[in-house]
């Protein structure tokens, strides 16, 4: 899948079913590895692992790894705001409060996506349909763990700063989605673009594992350890990777569509391998959240740059 051309339209939905499918299964991983792993100490070794070796599988296979400073800078920025700023928050958070709830509240991102795309780039506009769907997917979400929301809310202190936390890293993460589109340049090539951002957000995790003496509370078992090896492979090396790539080929509005379709994948997973039941919520819940899927990924969006008589055709960055 070549950054510089258009891509087909069956590329563009095998990464949407690749950051659905195995983001969709981060949540689950996350959970495993915290319960053994602190968060910072987890994050950390994931990304720098995940970030080193496909630096030197994108030097070995000939793409460009080396950037001007300013490039290694913007890249360092995306990272961290991605990776310490929005995954390093859900790490702390499935500490205290329930994956689903986790789930929940960042399915609020969709909304900052369409703020800060207006803001920072404001060269979209979405349909009403498009807008619609966004809604259906929140109302969708609130069905599908309705249950569980209406279970947890006398929050004792811990667990409200776990929620409130997730507010401000879905922030982040959609920050660093829409900075990563913004400076988007033909002359960096966007897969050694993420394994440098994954590098930059590993030792950021890694100085935050340090000030909080995340080595001192480690329990290294084979479970935690199989389940940073799940999340490095497909949760950044294939997640992140096909959704970086997306950012750079689809309007942000229809890739934060997989904060819809995650908790879908989570707790169909949650059936299949820890047997938790589904019942009437989940399954209306469910057909709510995928139609709202069909209608922003089918919703039209215009450039704003058509108003000043500059081509309407979405360009290749977009």
């Amino acid at each position: 899948m070549s950054a510089g051309s258009r891509p087909s339209r069956s590329s563009v939905v095998f990464a949407f079913a690749l950051v659905y499918l195995f983001w969709g299964s981060t949540y689950l991983g996350i959970d495993i590895a915290v319960e053994y792993i602190p968060p910072a100490l987890m994050c950390g070794i994931r990304f720098l692992i995940a970030g080193f070796v496909a630096l030197g599988f994108c030097g070995l296979r000939g793409r460009k790894i080396l950037y001007e400073p300013r490039q290694l800078g913007e890249m360092a920025v995306v990272g961290i705001l991605l990776l310490l700023g929005g995954n390093l928050t859900l790490s702390y958070a499935e500490k205290h409060i329930a994956t689903g709830l986790a789930a929940l509240i960042i399915a609020i991102t969709p909304l900052w996506f369409l703020v800060l795309d207006t803001l920072l780039l404001g060269d979209h506009h979405i349909s009403i349909r498009g807008k619609a769907g966004l809604g259906l997917g929140i109302a969708g979400l609130a069905v599908l763990l309705w249950p569980q929301l209406m279970a947890t809310t006398a929050f004792g202190h811990r667990e409200l700063w776990s929620s409130l936390s997730l507010i401000g890293g879905s922030f982040s993460w959609a920050l660093g989605s829409v900075l990563a589109k913004k400076w988007k340049s033909p002359t960096i090539d966007p897969f050694s673009a993420t394994a440098w951002e994954m590098v930059a957000a590993g030792l950021g995790n890694m100085l935050v594992a340090l000030a909080t003496r995340d080595l001192s509370r480690v329990v290294w078992t084979a479970r935690g350890l199989g389940a940073i090896c799940y999340l490095v492979v497909c949760g950044s090396w294939i997640g992140y990777t096909a959704y970086i790539w997306l950012l750079g080929h689809v309007p942000t509005s229809k890739v934060s569509t997989y904060a819809y379709v995650n908790p879908v994948v989570a707790v169909f997973l949650g059936w299949l391998i820890l047997k938790e039941p589904i019942d009437a919520y989940i399954v209306a819940g469910s057909a709510i959240v995928i139609a709202s899927v069909v209608l922003v990924t089918s919703a039209e969006v215009t450039r704003k740059a058509a108003l000043e008589e500059l081509p309407a055709v979405e360009t290749t960055g977009d």
